[in-house]
């Protein structure tokens, strides 16, 4: 990857785009200069939550702002991966998945779509929903979570009592409704946030 750096901090990278939503691994690059790993202190260590995050220029970019970061984060692995009750993961990462293909979030699609896919085992329902978007046919109870998803986040107030009534008649229970607002409200944000100070970059496979 390459990269110049205006006087404004804007990076401009020659990788190449995407050609399409994928479960595989998709690259991210930011707009703006991510703070310098070794600079980090232990402040900027607490709003990563996870140490490792700080080999990510993500979330390097979002930790100028640590204490947000943390309630962010933490936010996050309660909506995914809180599971001793509610809805299951895999279908909590097909929520984020539905919301993140509508909103043309290429690299969270990918990430979502490999997880969905992981603890479903259900790859070949995952990739439909990657290939053909929201009106692919996955099976009611799948339908009804993606028909939630993307009705939240073309615009929240587009998800009614229709289908809430949907995600019940499928068998979901108030709990599990609710993951599945969760899941979908959290990645429309997070998409908006990602596609705003960054871009993805193709996977390896798909580079020259």
């Amino acid at each position: 990857m390459t990269g110049t750096t205006t006087d404004a901090r804007t990076y401009v990278y020659d990788a190449p785009h995407p050609h399409a939503f994928t479960r595989a691994e998709v690259g991210w690059v930011p707009w703006l200069e991510p703070f310098p790993e070794d600079e980090l202190t232990e402040r900027h260590h607490a709003g990563l939550v996870d140490r490792s995050r700080a080999s990510s220029d993500y979330f390097r970019l979002l930790v100028r702002d640590p204490e947000i970061l943390r309630a962010r984060t933490l936010v996050d692995k309660d909506i995914f991966y809180n599971v001793g009750e509610g809805l299951p993961r895999a279908e909590r990462e097909l929520a984020a998945a539905a919301a993140s293909r509508v909103n043309g979030c290429v690299f969270c699609a990918s990430v979502h779509a490999r997880f969905a896919a992981h603890y479903s085992k259900r790859a070949d329902l995952v990739d439909l929903l990657l290939d053909e978007g929201i009106s692919a046919e996955l099976g009611e109870r799948w339908d009804a979570i993606v028909a939630a998803a993307a009705a939240l986040t073309a615009t929240p107030i587009a998800f009614d009592a229709v289908h809430v009534e949907r995600l019940r008649a499928a068998g979901l229970d108030d709990l599990e409704i609710s993951d599945v607002i969760h899941g979908a409200a959290f990645f429309n944000w997070a998409n908006r946030l990602m596609l705003s100070i960054g871009r993805p970059v193709a996977p390896a496979a798909e580079t020259p």
